[in-house]
Order: structure tokens, then C-alpha cells, then sequence
């Protein structure tokens, strides 16, 4: 299948109607608004949303990353990588993906890095069958912000 990658900014109003439906099919605690305040304040912080668009321009795919400076190296960070339901198992996330590690490479990164839900083993199956390895476990501490005992 081919497909056209394009990068969406929040001013973009598909960035809206393509990439926020198909971000919230990850992240269903997330709705419009708060999709649309977290891509803008994202984007300032360097978030780049990768699209792949059929040559009917449908949105099928979507890779939120960016580059971040670490003390392991230059490293390209996937926030989120989500395929469109109907789209599954055609390719889609495994270009999107070829196109993540040109633009790490370009960017002078020495690896591609990202989080998964312990519970979501599709996407597990997926990240293996890209090569990657479970090189850390990532630990998370809820903070109630009205309670402070909670930040300590």
C-alpha cells in the first residue's frame, strides 16, 4: 500500500478531526479538548505528529516522537504509535515505524525508545517483530496535587 507521511501541527485542523480520534482510541481518558490543550503544549516541547495517509488521504496511521538529549545517548522517543482499527495488520504501523528510524537516524540518534502497556500484547508482538527489546521497566506514581502527603 503506499502511503504519504506528513507532519501535522496543532493549527492543522486535521490534526483534529484525523489524529485526535485515532490517539484517543489509545488514550480514552482523553477527550477532544484535552487532546487539542495537550498536542499544543506537546508541540511546543518538540512532539512531532507523523501521519500516514493513503492516497485517498485517510489518516490510517499516526506516530507522535521526539528527539530528547540523554545521559544514554541522543535517543527518538515514541510517545504514541497507533494504527486506525480497519487499517490493522496492513503494513501501516510497520511503515510508519521505517519512517521513525530514517528520521532517528537523521537526527542522530542512537536508538529509538518507547512505553507500552504491560497488558497491551498486541502491541508487544508488534515492537518485537521491529526488532526492539524490553530494556527497562518504566515505574509511574500517581501525585494528588490537593493532597500533600501524596508528593513525597
Amino acid at each position: 500500500m503506499k502511503l504519504t507521511m506528513t507532519d501535522l501541527t496543532p493549527d492543522d485542523p486535521a490534526l483534529v478531526t484525523d489524529v485526535g480520534p485515532l490517539i484517543r482510541t489509545l488514550r480514552p481518558g482523553l477527550d477532544a479538548d484535552g487532546f487539542l490543550e495537550f498536542a499544543t503544549a506537546a508541540h511546543r516541547q518538540g512532539l512531532v505528529f507523523t501521519v500516514a495517509h493513503d492516497p485517498a488521504g485517510r489518516c490510517l496511521g499516526v506516530a507522535s516522537h521526539r528527539v530528547l538529549a540523554t545521559s544514554r545517548g541522543r535517543l527518538l522517543f515514541v510517545d504514541d504509535l497507533v494504527t486506525a482499527p480497519a487499517a490493522r495488520s496492513a503494513g501501516v504501523g510497520a511503515r510508519l515505524f521505517d519512517e521513525l528510524r530514517e528520521r532517528g537516524r537523521r537526527a542522530g540518534c542512537v536508538r529509538i525508545e518507547l512505553d507500552t502497556g504491560t497488558g497491551n500484547h498486541g502491541a508487544q508482538r508488534f515492537y518485537h517483530a521491529q526488532r526492539m527489546n524490553i530494556a527497562a521497566l518504566h515505574y509511574a506514581v500517581e501525585l494528588d496535587l490537593t493532597d500533600p502527603e501524596s508528593l513525597r
